[in-house]
């Protein structure tokens, strides 16, 4: 019997799907069908509406015969309201009329809609001003009184800066840094949370911390800027209770609220939070405080937020502390000092307990990623002292602490003023980053690529916090859009990103639509006060984000509504490109300054653009590529004429980059790794080019002892280069390398994350001397999507998976794979192994998982070539003998070969 599992509103995740903005979300479901034989034919829907918590006798059902389950139309007439809880079910049939029982039900919950579904007023603390210092906490609190105990509450709330609300002295929710990072002039995101329970007849009181966050902190390098979305901090608060008598009541922020200064001095996103335990206010956050017990303002009433400023729930998950990590040892550095090594370059913070000490000692804990000559290597982080302090409030029992409203990137973190012996079983790391759902694993029999993949997976947790950042640690941690661009594929794979992406290009969009069409650098845009950064100058990669990360997210999922969510986005992004109006006029105007093959292993320290791969040349490879893209994006999307343009363009493009880069046989006019590999890649080579252009490539490599010769353009393609055009065996050689520039280098030295740079750390173990140096940076990470499709073979083929490929290639001296993604229709996975035969073969065996409403091509190596099947849903076992018919390991070229 088949079995309807999973059913899910658009990409949200329970616990999720509380307080969203969709007002006609659409279905998807999986079905579990042991037997491998059922055919969805058609569907029914049941809908059931709340009031108040309680569900209503009549429901509604709409059946459809259809064999699609992912996505589906919401089938109802009415779209939602604001507030309006529901739950669905599902149940489908096949074509002989077998109905699968019905689903479990699943919930969502609209949130506030509409602005005028907002009675709350805007307030802030009397004594903000526009400073150019850091500000304290403010705390805010409100009593009101319950006549009757309380069926139903939900709290709508925000700010202009970060905050934490409490009822009752507990804690509201589990989000960190609530609400999340966006252009704030755009888009002030807010939460809802359910509070049924936190609330009692009788007396009650609401609490919230505010502080500066994103919104009004020091963002950006070489100093950066405060203030850059607002100077006052504000707290928008809206209690809506209804009491099991019927009544209702709702508590508003407004000018009754009062607000006093809390014990957290210091909450900056770079130089971390100073927490005064001696300035607490015991419970304020409860009806119980003593009135005389702090100066307390009335709060003042600001005037209401802007109409262009959107209020919304958002699509991203929100951010958690979502793991622990225990620390590994404590050593004493040559000056003194006591480091404490957590084992993992990891994102968020450390959590103290059992804090001993006298009233007003003060303890620090400095944050780093790697050591040099045995001391923190603090050096990298340029402006940020990435330091926490807590001040102890000299109570009777030991006391404990950890930051509200800061992060840091690092593995080490050296403690002073501690009391006593310092026990490790006393500290933990608390790991922090938006809570998305993990979609991909892979092993292999190769223990440093495993290592490299968990670096991958690591580095993607800690950039991906609340938006997709270049680095965790420095005084930066922005939206680099040329990173994400390029790693968007990748983090397809490891983890379900869509709703989080969804909402970042929201803002890239906004933050384009500001700077006149130009996309941003970064998103949200902290370089707005900054004219050197804030160029408003077009460029390459960077700016394909607007149309690399939609096509990837649609790729991933089939969801065409992200495709047409960004198409003004990506058609305005083509219109800016400058074209040359001298001599190629389809190409990029070559008086424009590009970023090109960004750090490029041969590039200065203090030059990463200055690659050996002509930076021109690389921006008009993404153009045509971006062409072709946009192409496909119009046929999606139905826009026949657009669809048209963009073949014209693209064909032109392609003919005057051949004209002007590369020879009739294939050699290309920068002679580069990254040349060929994106040549091939993405398709700018005729068929009849691409044999030289791989065999050059190959060459290049070989020469170069198989060492990396690619930064951020040609890394994600240079193994994919090889690999399809046959030379697989000199792919692996580069995959495999060790020696620096290498991926393996990082993992023998030690490495737990990605980094910046080939050579972050040198091999005398000193750290790069460049300035711009992160140990956490996920973009060289792009490498993983090969790991997927090439060492454990799983290769989606059609947009969503609706067909996938299962293709290991045999090389090197790998001897078993894995690999499994979680796709719309359920996990796909695949396994293989061999081992010795009889002479010189191999016996193969492969084990394939086709989830249901799929098919799978199994290529499988059989001899000296290979053999397809199709299948269908279902588990499936393949066996084959094999030669391995190459020769290994391949040897480098002599440099003047």
């Amino acid at each position: 019997m088949a079995f309807v599992v999973g059913v899910q509103f658009e990409h949200y995740h329970h616990p999720n799907t509380l307080g969203v903005q969709d007002k006609s979300p659409r279905l998807s479901w999986r079905i579990d069908d042991p037997s491998n034989n059922f055919i969805q034919s058609g569907y029914e829907v049941e809908l059931t509406r709340y009031v108040h918590g309680i569900p209503q006798p009549t429901v509604s059902t709409a059946t459809c015969n259809s064999s699609h389950s992912s996505l589906v139309p919401w089938p109802y007439d009415h779209p939602l309201q604001s507030r309006q809880k529901i739950s669905v079910r599902v149940r489908v049939w096949d074509d002989k009329k077998t109905h699968s029982p019905w689903s479990e039900p699943s919930y969502l919950e609209t949130g506030l809609l509409t602005r005028s579904d907002w009675s709350c007023q805007r307030i802030t603390a009397p004594w903000t001003s526009h400073s150019s210092v850091p500000s304290p906490e403010q705390l805010y609190r409100k009593e009101f009184l319950l006549l009757d105990q309380v069926q139903y509450a939900r709290l709508y709330i925000t700010a202009q800066g970060v905050y934490e609300a409490e009822i009752n002295g507990q804690r509201v929710g589990d989000y960190f840094l609530a609400p999340g990072w966006t252009s704030y002039d755009g888009r002030l995101q807010y939460q809802t949370y359910d509070v049924s329970l936190m609330l009692q007849q009788g007396p009650n009181c609401i609490g919230v911390r505010v502080a500066e966050g994103w919104f009004s902190g020091r963002i950006g390098f070489e100093g950066g800027h405060r203030n850059i979305w607002g100077s006052q901090n504000t707290l928008f608060a809206q209690l809506e209770i209804t009491l099991r008598s019927g009544n209702s009541m709702r508590i508003s922020s407004d000018g009754s609220w009062t607000v006093t200064e809390g014990p957290i001095v210091l909450a900056e996103i770079y130089d971390g939070e100073k927490y005064d335990a001696t300035k607490e206010v015991p419970l304020w956050s409860s009806s119980s405080m003593e009135p005389s017990s702090s100066d307390w303002q009335y709060a003042l009433v600001l005037s209401s937020l802007p109409q262009l400023t959107k209020l919304v729930a958002g699509y991203g998950e929100p951010v958690r502390r979502v793991d622990v990590v225990k620390p590994i040892g404590k050593l004493l550095s040559p000056l003194g000092k006591t480091i404490v090594d957590f084992g993992q370059n990891l994102v968020g913070y450390v959590r103290l307990n059992n804090i001993k000490g006298p009233r007003g000692h003060t303890i620090t804990l400095q944050h780093a990623e790697v050591l040099e000559k045995g001391e923190l290597g603090t050096r990298c982080l340029r402006i940020c002292e990435a330091t926490d302090w807590y001040t102890l409030r000299g109570s009777q029992q030991s006391e404990k602490y950890e930051p509200r409203f800061t992060f840091h990137g690092f593995r080490y973190v050296e403690i002073v003023g501690w009391v006593g012996d310092l026990n490790l079983d006393d500290m933990e790391a608390v790991v922090c980053q938006t809570d998305m759902k993990p979609a991909g694993q892979f092993t292999c029999s190769n223990p440093l690529l495993n290592a490299l993949y968990k670096n991958v997976v690591w580095s993607m947790r800690g950039n991906f916090l609340s938006v997709p950042t270049d680095c965790p640690q420095r005084d930066e941690r922005l939206g680099w859009t040329g990173d994400l661009a390029l790693f968007a594929p990748t983090a397809n794979l490891l983890y379900d990103c869509f709703g989080m992406l969804k909402n970042w290009l929201i803002d890239v969009q906004y933050d384009q639509n500001v700077l006149g069409g130009v996309p941003p650098m970064v998103s949200p845009n902290a370089t707005l006060p900054d004219p050197m950064w804030c160029r408003r100058v077009p460029c390459a990669i960077w700016h394909d984000v607007t149309i690399l990360a939609p096509w990837a997210l649609y790729l991933e999922t089939a969801d065409h509504t992200i495709l047409a969510q960004q198409y003004d986005s990506m058609v305005t992004w083509i219109k800016a490109i400058p074209r040359d109006s001298t001599g190629a006029s389809h190409l990029w105007d070559p008086a424009v300054f590009q970023l090109g093959d960004w750090l490029d292993p041969a590039a200065p320290p203090d030059a990463p653009w200055k690659s050996a791969t002509d930076s021109k040349m690389v921006a008009n490879m993404f153009l045509i590529q971006s062409l072709d893209i946009m192409t496909k994006i119009a046929q999606v999307l139905d826009k026949e004429d657009d669809m048209t343009h963009f073949v014209s363009e693209s064909t032109a493009a392609r003919k005057e980059f051949q004209s002007e880069y590369v020879t009739p046989n294939g050699r290309i006019a920068s002679d580069s790794q990254t040349a060929y590999a994106l040549g091939i890649c993405l398709d700018i080579l005729s068929p009849a080019q691409k044999p030289r252009a791989a065999s050059r490539l190959a060459e290049l490599v070989r020469k170069n002892g198989f060492k990396i010769g690619t930064g951020f353009a040609g890394t994600p393609f240079i193994c994919e280069a090889l690999a399809a055009t046959g030379y697989t065996q000199v792919a692996y050689s580069m995959l495999l390398e060790k020696s620096c520039p290498s991926w393996l280098y990082p993992v023998t030295m030690g490495s737990t994350t990605v980094w910046e740079r080939w050579d972050s750390m040198l091999p005398d173990g000193s750290i790069n001397p460049g300035e711009m140096t992160s140990f956490n940076h996920y973009a060289f990470g792009a490498v993983a999507k090969f790991l997927f499709e090439r060492i454990a073979g799983l290769q989606r083929l059609e947009p969503g998976w609706k067909r996938f490929r299962v293709a290991p290639l045999i090389g090197a001296e790998f001897s078993y794979a894995t690999g499994s993604h979680v796709t719309p229709y359920g996990v796909a996975s695949c396994s293989w192994k061999t081992s010795q035969a009889e002479n010189s073969s191999e016996t193969f065996t492969l084990k394939v998982s086709v989830p249901t409403n799929t098919i799978a091509d199994i290529i499988i190596p059989d001899g000296k070539g290979e053999r397809m099947r199709t299948v269908g849903p279902g588990d499936w076992e393949f066996h084959s003998t094999f030669t391995r018919d190459y020769e290994w390991p391949v040897l480098p070229l002599k440099g003047k070969s």
